[in-house]
């Protein structure tokens, strides 16, 4: 019997980062592998936020700091809150934490409770099946197709509450799938929530100024929900910044209030030098990293119109976030030197040993039919991979 406790052998190790090793690790074999498996920027972070940094070590921003943030940090997440967002929230109502993923586990733990049900939408982001069953919640998972852009809806919503339903988590614009619900489409499943009593909502927002087509939508703009919804965004993506580890949530006081004391007890208040960078972040004018979508946004057409090239895979076009996620079932039961391809997960590792190319297994997400790319690399290295991927496609027969 193994002394590791149950919780932790029962809990599933992350794909991408489980990919991005295994990439790092055949490269430090000498093999020419691109990853395409993380969804990291590869964009250096802004001069000025680099700068608030280095402010913060020169001003000796080096004690123990408030659990929920600085007072000063939170107040800009709020003005962020309102400026992006028309949301209304105060600075009691924001906690910052050590990476969006920290915001995630906290509210899971502040309101989850050991057989509760969590709606999750699928494709989901990986981490979000595990720290539900973490808390000891009971994911119930919604399936949606590629022919729906990944949507789900509000009829979906309905037909999955029980009465131990507590909570629905998703991500606008979604990571895997790249998919932005509309004003109209957030409304018909705000107003699911809002006739259901005891049920809240993370809205996981980390993508939204990586949005292509229209302006981004927040779930917690609708009246009847605002006391419902837990908002989680944070810096990682749209600056840049994911090595300094900052998340944050705008959340009902109560639920804030709980978020703050859970982390008071295993984290604390996330690094200071962080914070600075991150008070100049969140309080500069989108228009500073407009560069980094309009690269994103002609990334994204270089790589739809490569994919359509390839024979076999079923693709749409994402709206937002920097993924595709395309259907490659149509490969399933082909082979190649005596290895028959059935699942994504294998097709995925042969892309991995006959293409070098390492890209994320749909399986992971929720989507036994799909694979995960990110575009998040250069036009070159694009390029280069979605021709190793036709070329070691094309193998299978």
């Amino acid at each position: 019997m193994s002394f590791l406790s149950n919780r932790v052998q029962n809990l599933a190790e992350s794909a991408t980062i489980a990919m991005a090793e295994k990439s790092r690790a055949l490269k430090a074999e000498g093999k020419d592998i691109i990853s395409l498996s993380l969804g990291e920027p590869d964009f250096n972070v802004p001069d000025f936020v680099k700068n608030a940094a280095k402010k913060g070590i020169d001003d000796n921003f080096s004690k123990y700091m408030p659990v929920p943030g600085y007072l000063d940090l939170r107040e800009a997440i709020a003005n962020k809150f309102d400026r992006d967002n028309g949301l209304n929230y105060n600075a009691n109502q924001i906690v910052v934490s050590t990476g969006a993923k920290q915001s995630l586990i906290n509210v899971i733990l502040a309101l989850v409770n050991p057989g509760d049900e969590v709606i999750i939408p699928a494709p989901y982001w990986v981490t979000y099946y595990e720290q539900v069953r973490m808390a000891g919640g009971i994911p119930v998972v919604i399936s949606t197709s590629i022919d729906d852009d990944f949507k789900m809806t509000a009829t979906q919503l309905k037909n999955a509450i029980t009465d131990k339903t507590k909570l629905m988590m998703f991500s606008n614009p979604c990571n895997p799938t790249g998919s932005s619900y509309t004003k109209d489409e957030l409304k018909s499943l705000a107003d699911v929530v809002a006739d259901t009593p005891n049920f809240y909502v993370i809205s996981d927002e980390i993508y939204e100024h990586i949005n292509f087509v229209r302006k981004h939508e927040s779930f917690a703009q609708f009246a009847n929900v605002y006391d419902r919804t837990i908002t989680v965004n944070g810096v990682s993506k749209a600056f840049a910044m994911t090595g300094y580890r900052l998340g944050y949530i705008g959340a009902p006081l109560e639920i804030a209030k709980a978020c703050s004391k859970l982390q008071g007890q295993y984290t604390s208040g996330t690094c200071s030098i962080g914070q600075r960078a991150a008070l100049a972040a969140v309080s500069a004018d989108p228009s500073e990293i407009k560069f980094m979508i309009d690269a994103f946004a002609e990334r994204r057409t270089l790589v739809h119109n490569l994919l359509k090239e390839i024979p076999g895979l079923k693709i749409n076009e994402p709206e937002g976030a920097f993924y595709f996620f395309f259907d490659i079932s149509s490969f399933f039961g082909k082979s190649y030197n005596g290895k028959t391809i059935n699942t994504a997960t294998e097709l995925s590792l042969f892309l991995l040993d006959e293409g070098l190319i390492a890209l994320v297994t749909g399986e992971a997400f929720g989507d036994d039919n799909c694979i995960r790319l990110s575009y998040a690399a250069s036009e070159e290295i694009l390029i280069e991979a979605l021709k190793r991927i036709k070329e070691t496609l094309a193998k299978l027969n």
